[in-house]
C-alpha cells in the first residue's frame, strides 16, 4: 500500500498519526511541508480529494491567519490559496492519502478510516484516550 503523509513533526496530532500508519507494518512517505511548502495544484488537488475548501483546510489556530485578516468573512479562496502557499503552516494536517482516500485526519483516529488493515491494538490518541483496545478493536 502506498501512504503519503503531509506532515508537521512539530504537532502532536500529525506525530501520532504518523505513530499509527506505521505501526501497520507500512512505512509512507512523509512530506514535511514547512519545509517543502505547497504549489497551488497540489492544494487543489488535495482539497478535492479531501472533500476541503480553502476555508475548511485553515489552521486558524497557532497561524498567521487572524493577522493576515484570513478569518474574516469575505476573505476569498484564491486569498486563501494565496497565503497558503506563502505561508504553509496556514494548512491544517495532518494530510494523509492512502488507496483508500484522502483525509484531513484532525482528530487523529480518523486516519484509521483510510486503512486496508487496523494496526496492533492497544492505540491511544495524543491526549492519552484509547482509540484501539488490545483486541484492536476501534473505539473512536
Amino acid at each position: 500500500m502506498s501512504i503519503v503523509i503531509h506532515h508537521n513533526p512539530d504537532c502532536g496530532t500529525s506525530r501520532n498519526v504518523l505513530a499509527i500508519l506505521r505501526a501497520t507494518g507500512e512505512e509512507p512517505v512523509v512530506i514535511e511541508y514547512l519545509k517543502e511548502g505547497w504549489t497551488r495544484p497540489q492544494l487543489l488537488a488535495l482539497f478535492a480529494a479531501a472533500g476541503l475548501t480553502p476555508r475548511s483546510a485553515l489552521r486558524e489556530a497557532k497561524s498567521p491567519a487572524e493577522a493576515l485578516g484570513l478569518l474574516e468573512p469575505g476573505a476569498s479562496d484564491d486569498t486563501l490559496l494565496n497565503a497558503m502557499i506563502e505561508h504553509p503552516i496556514l494548512v491544517n494536517r495532518p494530510i494523509v492519502c492512502t488507496p483508500k482516500g484522502v483525509r484531513l485526519c484532525r482528530p487523529s483516529e480518523t486516519v484509521l478510516d483510510l486503512l486496508d488493515r487496523l494496526p496492533p491494538g492497544p492505540l491511544f490518541k495524543e491526549d492519552g484516550e484509547m482509540i484501539l483496545n488490545e483486541e484492536g478493536e476501534r473505539l473512536a
